[in-house]
């Protein structure tokens, strides 16, 4: 049961009466608060509705990853690219981004270059091009994901079916 369910469950009536006379307790005070009246930061929870996890691995400081390189896959409305997707990166994949413009292959300064395996914040679009080129290209196309690390707010751009259908199992 999450949180939200919790703190949405009604207080139990009969707490308020004594169980051997059954009669009302007055003295008895009960504050409720409604879960509606929660602040829930979603940016920051999981495909999963659990806490996203960092999608860099600690001690990983050769190619720390998302769009505010803390590791995260989130961002926010500074992030044109909806860096939200956590991607394990295939050969084929980086060739392909290439291809279509967006090299994470070739090291520059700050920026080691990405090889197959690598974990790596990817943007929502450019992962559903990946999978809708895998009819030509082939499956190893798209990069697997890691649904912990992948932000809910990714499934305003791509079903949680086809994130789970490429999901990554180490």
């Amino acid at each position: 049961m999450n949180l939200r369910s919790l703190l949405s469950l009604p207080f139990a009536i009969s707490s308020l009466f004594n169980p051997r006379t059954s009669t009302f307790i007055p003295s008895l005070s009960v504050s409720t608060r409604s879960a509606t009246t929660m602040v829930l930061d979603t940016s920051k929870l999981s495909v999963l509705h659990a806490p996203l996890q960092p999608h860099t691995k600690e001690g990983d400081t050769t190619h720390p990853t998302g769009y505010q390189r803390d590791g995260y896959c989130w961002g926010n409305e500074e992030d044109p690219g909806n860096h939200f997707i956590g991607g394990v990166v295939t050969k084929e994949f980086l060739e392909y981004s290439k291809k279509q413009g967006n090299d994470l292959m070739t090291p520059r300064p700050g920026f080691v270059g990405l090889k197959d395996g690598c974990r790596w914040c990817l943007c929502v679009n450019r992962w559903k091009e990946a999978m809708f080129a895998s009819e030509k290209l082939g499956e190893r196309v798209v990069p697997r994901v890691d649904l912990s690390s992948t932000a809910l707010t990714a499934l305003k751009g791509v079903s949680l079916d086809d994130l789970k259908k490429y999901e990554y199992k180490p």
